[in-house]
């Protein structure tokens, strides 16, 4: 199962505007729940404090009406996890959002394998608005970005990330805890964006959400979301190209074309 990055949840109380991507039907949040497992999903569980972990829908228990996760490997996630009022748990099936919502989680065994479980949930958002699309970054391309920070002393330094998504309206990335000191609202100017396609990309970020997530392996990193600020002339359009590019090299694959 590949590791995966997702970001951080949509507050729903705050954006009207989703109701109509919403799913409350229970063979359609089954269904759908289903497809999670059958695309092998990973879930990016958050529980709330900036706090996250990787999971995956192992199987459903419609007899029962509850939903089976993988434990993560962290026993400080799974203790939060159980301790916490919600688990939101956010993936992207077919570059589609889903987020949906789990309460009353308890911990098991499923097949001799540790679970949490927890009763299905009511609803889930199913968000295709244009606007949200963000390109998974392939492994292969190596997308990096050299960010000009401050470290944890308040020193200037540079930090080269790997950029694991890119929109039309930012990037988001991947880093170690301790490479710099980001605040959320604060710009980083004079950052750098390496594309396939050409020279780097000179340009201000700012950043707009910063979440720790557990990797599979127990590994902590910071995903940062980052929106352009400041792009210089036909930046843009190279990155709506390599986008484009990507996405259609990709979709010719699963068709078998490559």
């Amino acid at each position: 199962m590949a590791d995966a990055q997702t970001p951080p949840p949509i507050d729903l109380a705050r954006d009207d505007g989703l109701e109509k991507f919403m799913l409350r039907g229970k063979r359609q949040i089954a269904q759908l729940l289903q497809d999670l497992i059958d695309n092998r999903c990973l879930i990016s569980a958050h529980t709330g404090g900036g706090h996250a972990f990787m999971t995956a829908v192992l199987r459903l228990d419609e007899d029962r009406d509850r939903v089976i996760l993988d434990a993560s490997p962290d026993a400080d996630s799974n203790r939060r996890a159980l301790a916490a009022d919600r688990l939101t748990c956010v993936t992207h099936l077919d570059h589609i959002r889903i987020q949906f919502v789990l309460t009353g989680l308890t911990s098991g065994q499923d097949d001799a394998h540790p679970a949490l479980f927890a009763p299905m949930p009511g609803e889930m958002l199913r968000l295709q608005r244009r606007e949200f699309f963000r390109l998974k970054v392939p492994l292969a391309h190596e997308l990096s970005c050299l960010l000009r920070a401050e470290d944890l002393g308040r020193k200037p330094v540079q930090v080269s990330v790997r950029v694991i998504d890119i929109g039309a309206g930012g990037i988001a990335v991947m880093m170690a805890p301790d490479a710099a000191e980001l605040v959320i609202g604060g710009k980083l100017p004079e950052c750098r964006l390496t594309l396939p396609d050409g020279e780097p990309i000179e340009l201000t970020l700012e950043v707009r959400n910063i979440t720790r997530q557990t990797q599979r392996n127990g590994t902590e990193l910071l995903r940062v979301g980052m929106r352009f600020a400041a792009l210089p002339r036909n930046a843009e359009a190279r990155i709506q190209r390599y986008i484009f590019n990507t996405e259609r090299e990709r979709n010719a694959k699963e068709r078998g074309g490559l």
